[in-house]
């Protein structure tokens, strides 16, 4: 398993293939364990690599002070220590906010950029009454007793997910760390990175499912198109929050194709 230590904070990631590198970050209450699914299928064609981020997987836990900068700044050592030069950069729901802020501090490491029904922050893209929604709704989930605690968000799949993704998101929950929930909840509630959109100088994929019931096409995808200057949208019909697992297929051939065109 490589690592990564960061001011204290060990960082772990998987990474399999061969070929340009493909760094993916998982959103909140999972690992890279969410990615399965496409480091199995882009090996082929990727040195592809699935970060636990800090507070998930095997990596360490964070303090209560951790800033988003802080998420950015472990992501840049692993690309870094990937040591194959700028990579494509992949981040889902949560981790496609971690994934800008990558981008504002060490635009130098990105060659593109792959958003995945993602926000510019909770404040920067959804009204204020639906995040102070979802705070209380996080609240009230670990405020629940330790043997209760059960983080799986509703609203995550468009119809009946498949199986496989139930049991694995099952298992990933489990291994949920209250603390880092805790942390990423009050990073993401405040985070707001409209400003960074127009300053975005890469090519950048948008992948959305099209009826994304968290990250809505119209509320946050089309806003994010206008804001970019080299985006591009890509949305995936009868799809929700978690397009990568409840449709695969497509999901994979539209990040390969979109790489591959700028590798």
């Amino acid at each position: 398993m490589p690592a990564v230590r960061v001011d204290g904070i060990e960082v772990a990631y998987d990474r399999v293939g061969q070929g340009p590198p493909l760094v993916l970050a998982h959103g909140a209450t999972t690992d890279a364990r969410l990615f399965r699914p496409q480091t199995e299928d882009l090996a082929d064609e990727f040195t592809v690599v699935a970060w636990d981020e800090p507070g998930a997987g095997r990596s360490s836990d964070v303090p209560p002070s951790f800033a988003l900068a802080d998420y950015a700044r472990c992501l840049a050592a692993v690309i870094e220590d990937v040591g194959l030069g700028p990579a494509h950069v992949l981040g889902l729901s949560w981790g496609g906010t971690v994934v800008l802020e990558l981008y504002r501090h060490h635009a130098e490491l990105v060659r593109t950029l792959l958003l995945v029904d993602t926000y510019a922050g909770w404040k920067g893209s959804l009204p204020p009454a639906e995040v102070r929604s979802r705070v209380e709704g996080a609240e009230r989930t670990l405020a629940v007793p330790a043997e209760e605690f059960a983080p799986t968000m509703p609203g995550l799949f468009a119809g009946r997910p498949p199986a496989e993704a139930v049991r694995l998101l099952s298992v990933m929950s489990a291994d949920t760390r209250p603390r880092s929930m805790r942390a990423e909840l009050t990073v993401m509630a405040e985070a707001d990175l409209r400003d960074l959109l127009p300053e975005i100088a890469v090519p950048t994929l948008l992948l959305w499912g099209e009826l994304d019931a968290r990250s809505p096409v119209d509320l946050v995808a089309r806003p994010f198109l206008e804001a970019i200057p080299e985006a591009t949208l890509v949305v995936l019909p009868g799809t929700g929050h978690l397009s990568n697992l409840e449709a695969p297929e497509p999901f994979n051939r539209t990040v390969r194709e979109f790489c591959r065109a700028h590798s």
